[in-house]
């Protein structure tokens, strides 16, 4: 029953907190103008700009690694990376169904990137490095016309594709030291390519934008500079900025009815330029480097995304950045609710602790430690503190509303502080490390005390969870023991041993039992008193468990891990109630939130997802 997800009910996805801002043009904006889509991990987003309201794309199997929208709108096409040796899928999605119309098979690896013909009669699609080659395909019999090698031998590897505004039977292909024109003869099932001549230049072209009137287009390079060519004679017309170049590269490119060109470049920067001289007009610094542009409309309204997982919306007269999105760009390790309160949570990555509103997913608070990774936090019950450890030894402490920090213990552990737990009374801190060591530190004031030091663990303590009356606590560590420790005496009460590395330990709300996971896939339920072992149950089928947690009566638990899926259990049955299909990266932590509605789960790909409760009392 563990892992037999078939005939289980499926948890209802609400809500994602996250967007894969690598994904060159992975922002998109529908011609509906009432919807953007984006990629994070395996799934497609499609969210509403009015309500905010979020639709998901289920059905590739890996990450997506590129996105287009035909121009009516009535498709959408992406593409996916996968393993060495496997064909990676191209899916095209009907939009009004929600769902897959046709799913496109022929390239290794990667699809690199892909384009819908005008008239939408042809997408063509590039595979990536190991694969090489350019296939066009019918969409209305969902089946392949013809295929070639993207370039030539003499020159590198090709990275993005263009179609023609107006003609289904031309598109260009650019990459390293590659541009080409390509010309479709269907009577011989043959696309036939033509080099187009650049002279000196050898660039390796990332992006390209065709103008509605098919006589030039642009192609954004790796140096900086924006090259102009001439469609009907492939012939280079000009190449610019000649002095200040674009720094990090042209990543994005779009051309407005005006003729001026919107420009997003590596360095973050996003720039109006006209694109006869390319010399630019406005220019606005954002976090992270440019990915995508994507215009709403006549371009009344432009969305920019960038790698460091934001999205912005800017009026195109004003010019000014209105920021609509934020996400985690790197794994999210942890997650924690205030006491007896829904309404927000906490999570935590590399360089920054995020305050969310639970109901809209809308970041509050941003608390910012550059080049550090909080492995754990949590909020005192008395709320007004955010304790976090971190990788480089030290315990922060914030405040909840401005992040201010309130204090720092330095050299807390040796080896990074790898789990933290606060008291009842919100007087005291347990902190584990990476070297194995259990640490109780009296918070005063503006200081700290250090109370005991509890050395019995040989490897790093992955949890931490405290009895409600302080007098108890136990730690998982990787060496395969969960200790249960007396925080009056400081010693060993009892010591539960088993063959894994230990991730996760819950006290059942009764606190006469907890149950552990981590990585022999096995959920243990053990007793306080003596330390026996109960129960054993087969928690995944592959990977290792690394979120869990109990509801507040007691009746069910959570668990997630590198299986990527969410799975609700009953207690004392033993039995999966409900899974959770749509993490795309491992889960790294799972929480049911205090008023049993929801459930948040957070995974190292950066995504946060919030699910219904489903046994809400």
């Amino acid at each position: 029953m563990a892992g037999d997800s078939q005939e289980v009910p499926k948890l209802q996805l609400e809500a994602v907190i996250g967007f894969n801002g690598h994904v060159l043009s992975g922002l998109q904006a529908h011609p509906d103008r009432e919807h953007l889509i984006y990629p994070l991990g395996c799934t497609l987003i499609i969210k509403n700009l009015k309500s905010g309201k979020q639709g998901f794309l289920h059905g590739h199997t890996n990450n997506i690694s590129c996105l287009t929208v035909s121009k009516s709108g009535r498709y959408i096409a992406s593409g996916q990376v996968t393993f060495m040796g496997f064909k990676a899928d191209v899916i095209i999605w009907d939009y009004a169904k929600r769902e897959i119309y046709a799913r496109l098979t022929l390239h290794k690896a990667k699809v690199e990137a892909l384009a819908f013909s005008p008239n939408e009669k042809y997408l063509v699609t590039l595979g990536g490095q190991d694969d090489g080659s350019i296939v066009l395909w019918n969409v209305e019999k969902k089946e392949a016309i013809c295929g070639s090698p993207a370039s030539a031998h003499s020159a590198g590897h090709c990275l993005t594709v263009g179609y023609s505004s107006h003609n289904d039977d031309i598109f260009i292909s650019a990459g390293n030291r590659t541009l080409r024109v390509w010309e479709l003869d269907l009577p011989n099932r043959k696309i036939r390519p033509t080099e187009c001549q650049t002279g000196q230049l050898k660039r390796i072209i990332k992006c390209i934008e065709i103008p509605e009137d098919d006589s030039f287009f642009y192609c954004g390079t790796t140096s900086g500079d924006i090259m102009k060519v001439n469609l009907k004679s492939r012939l280079l017309s000009s190449c610019g900025p000649v002095k200040q170049k674009f720094s990090k590269g042209v990543n994005a490119l779009k051309m407005l009815k005006t003729g001026d060109l919107l420009v997003g470049s590596g360095d973050g920067a996003f720039s109006l330029c006209s694109s006869n001289n390319f010399k630019i007009i406005k220019r606005v610094e954002l976090e992270g480097g440019v990915s995508s542009v994507a215009l709403r409309g006549e371009g009344q309204q432009v969305f920019v995304g960038t790698d460091a997982a934001q999205i912005y919306c800017f009026g195109y007269t004003d010019f000014k950045p209105e920021l609509i999105s934020t996400n985690h760009s790197s794994a999210v390790w942890d997650t924690a609710f205030p006491h007896g309160s829904s309404e927000l949570f906490a999570t935590c990555s590399q360089d920054d602790i995020r305050v969310w509103h639970t109901d809209s997913c809308k970041e509050l608070l941003r608390i910012k430690v550059p080049n550090m990774t909080c492995n754990a936090l949590g909020l005192t019950r008395d709320g007004h503190s955010i304790y976090s450890a971190w990788n480089d030894g030290k315990i922060r402490v914030f405040t909840p509303e401005s992040g201010r920090l309130k204090l720092i213990i330095h050299n807390a552990h040796s080896m990074g502080v790898t789990a933290i737990v606060s008291s009842g009374d919100s007087k005291r801190l347990i902190s584990g490390g990476g070297e194995g060591q259990v640490r109780v530190w009296e918070i005063l004031q503006d200081s700290y005390k250090l109370v005991a030091t509890m050395k019995e663990h040989k490897a790093s303590v992955n949890a931490i969870k405290i009895k409600s009356n302080d007098q108890e606590c136990v730690t998982a560590s990787s060496d395969g023991a969960c200790i249960i420790w007396d925080l009056l005496r400081f010693v060993r009460n009892q010591m539960v041993l088993a063959n894994t590395l230990f991730r996760r330990v819950c006290y059942h709300p009764e606190e006469y039992q907890i149950i552990t996971s981590g990585t022999d896939r096995k959920i243990g339920y053990w007793e306080v008193y003596d330390g026996s072992a109960i129960r054993e149950l087969e928690g995944s089928l592959t990977g290792a468990i690394n979120g869990m947690d109990i509801s507040q009566e007691g009746g069910h638990f959570v668990t997630g891990g590198d299986e990527k899926l969410i799975k609700v259990w009953h207690y004392f049955d033993g039995d999966v109630t409900h899974v959770g299909v749509g993490h795309s990266g491992s889960i790294s932590s799972v929480r049911i939130c205090p008023n049993n509605r929801f459930i948040i789960s957070t995974s190292t790909d950066g995504a946060i997802l919030r699910w219904r409760y489903p046994h809400s009392s």
